[in-house]
């Protein structure tokens, strides 16, 4: 059975995503697909569609948790999955994976990494990507809270760690 790596982050109308978050999606994408795991995610665009398109490149299998219909799913989606509960599958994106790894976000990520630290689920953030995430890694967020989560500097980084939790 294969491995799921979800990856959470902003969609496109996120005014503060940045091309290098969106760039860092595409290689984690690239390394989801070429590691043979599949990729997961809300479906929809920016991080989500940035990290499909990286899989695609490398012929991996890409899911979307859509918070509505499948009409809302990005173009690199395989299997669209419609919940018609809004933010509510958050839940389930973080809950699907194996590994969850967050780049930048703003609240629907903060979600999806909050469900992730309840239920234990490893969590790689992606420094410098932004949003979210680098609130998070700066102590702006959560800073008297001891939980357990992994700090990388680039999508290799993050596939490498993600590599040896899943080999434990």
């Amino acid at each position: 059975m294969k491995k799921i790596i979800s990856v959470c982050g902003s969609d496109l109308d996120d005014e503060h995503l940045s091309d290098y978050a969106l760039k860092i999606a595409e290689q984690v994408g690239r390394l989801v697909a070429k590691n043979d795991f599949a990729l997961l995610c809300g479906g929809r665009g920016g991080i989500m569609e940035a990290a499909c398109r990286g899989a695609k490149l490398e012929h991996g299998l890409t899911i979307g948790i859509l918070p509505y219909s499948k009409q809302e799913a990005n173009n690199f989606i395989d299997i669209a999955i419609p919940t018609t509960i809004g933010n509510i599958r958050n839940f389930l994106v973080a809950n699907s994976g194996d590994v969850i790894i967050a780049i930048g976000g703003r609240w629907g990520t903060l979600n999806e990494i909050s469900f992730s630290m309840i239920y234990n689920k490893p969590l790689i953030l992606i420094k410098g990507t932004g949003g979210c995430v680098d609130e998070i890694i700066n102590g702006c967020i959560m800073q008297n809270i001891e939980s357990e989560y992994y700090v990388v500097n680039s999508a290799e980084d993050a596939i490498d760690k993600a590599k040896e939790i899943l080999s434990r």
